[in-house]
């Protein structure tokens, strides 16, 4: 096993978030069992007074959750030198079997953490708390997602042995290979690039829908996790060889390179946010009706639709932009 500072400080976040949402899941089945806000006893005055505590304690938490994935993502790319074969993330990642389902987990746990977080800022809004239960039994589903994810990072670190020979990108987001991303590198352009703008257009449609009939917030909110599927699909099949200038090599981690200018920070950071900005904006509005939170829903969900379609637009504005200043002409693409 490596141990470097990064390392060491991955897995601090990994045991203090798993252990505060833990100790908050505890809490949580007790609110799911004893919460009544008409209720004048004791029992309700304590966990009211302790609803502020857990709430701070898991804000610092999963704040540190979503800052997990980028050092993740920055630490592997930076071992990527210390392993014979890999040229960059990728190659690390894949040295053991613990690797991407790593990196998918913390994914997973982001988008839902910044929808638990919005859950509690709209909440504590309310004069009664009306999304108590909500926002405790969606805490009661990350609990487990946490661990696992804690687990599944230290088996891949403890896994790192420097003598493993990995393989490299270039095998792995080949159109030769096999797997998923051995497809998508295979993929024409054309299509693809319909497809990429598509969701594009489809996107903006919805969420200017969305602002003006609030009852499609579940249609935007799938609609954001589909145009990053699309967005990942793109940035594979053909934004990388436009970047890197050649048609063969498709790897979405060698555009964290200094090499590149660190541009997939650039590209990763704006389509991240935007798509947990619009998923929680998108699942915030059925509870519009809740009287204690019709005037606070509204404004937050508008504020998150504004921030993920800004998001979304930077995010396929800088694309273009590459895309449009690259020599590299790919077959069957059309206007680049």
């Amino acid at each position: 096993m490596l141990i470097t500072p990064a390392i060491v400080a991955l897995q601090l976040i990994a045991l203090s978030v798993s252990g505060a949402v833990l100790l908050a899941g505890g809490f949580a089945w007790r609110i799911l069992r004893c919460w009544d806000i008409h209720s004048g006893s004791e029992l309700q005055i304590r966990l009211e007074r302790q609803t502020y505590l857990i709430s701070t304690l898991l804000g610092f938490a999963l704040g540190a959750e979503l800052l997990s994935l980028l050092l993740f993502v920055h630490t592997t790319e930076n071992l990527s030198s210390q392993f014979v074969g890999a040229m960059c993330a990728t190659g690390v990642l894949n040295i053991n079997a613990f690797g991407f389902p790593t990196l998918l987990l913390k994914i997973t746990v982001i988008f839902l953490a910044t929808l638990w977080l919005w859950l509690n800022r709209v909440d504590n809004q309310g004069y009664d708390y009306p999304l108590v239960r909500v926002k405790y039994g969606l805490l009661l589903a990350i609990a487990p997602l946490t661990v696992l994810e804690g687990v599944m990072q230290t088996s891949f670190f403890l896994g790192l042995e420097p003598e493993v020979i990995t393989s490299c990108c270039g095998s792995l987001f080949s159109a030769e290979g096999r797997g998923v991303a051995a497809e998508l590198a295979a993929w024409s352009v054309k299509p693809a690039l319909a497809l990429f703008y598509g969701a594009a257009v489809g996107l903006l449609i919805t969420g200017l829908a969305f602002r003006r009939w609030p009852g499609l917030g579940p249609l935007f909110a799938v609609g954001n996790i589909l145009s990053f599927g699309v967005a990942i699909v793109g940035i594979i099949t053909f934004l990388s060889p436009y970047i890197y200038e050649n048609p063969h090599h498709h790897c979405p981690f060698c555009l964290l390179k200094p090499g590149y200018d660190y541009v997939g920070y650039a590209l990763y950071i704006p389509l991240f946010t935007a798509t947990a900005a619009g998923l929680s904006a998108g699942l915030l509005t059925p509870f519009r009706d809740i009287p204690s939170l019709r005037e606070t829903i509204h404004r937050e969900a508008r504020r998150l639709t504004d921030w993920a379609l800004a998001g979304f637009g930077l995010f396929y504005a800088l694309a273009t932009w590459l895309i449009w200043q690259s020599p590299l002409i790919l077959s069957g693409s059309v206007g680049f």
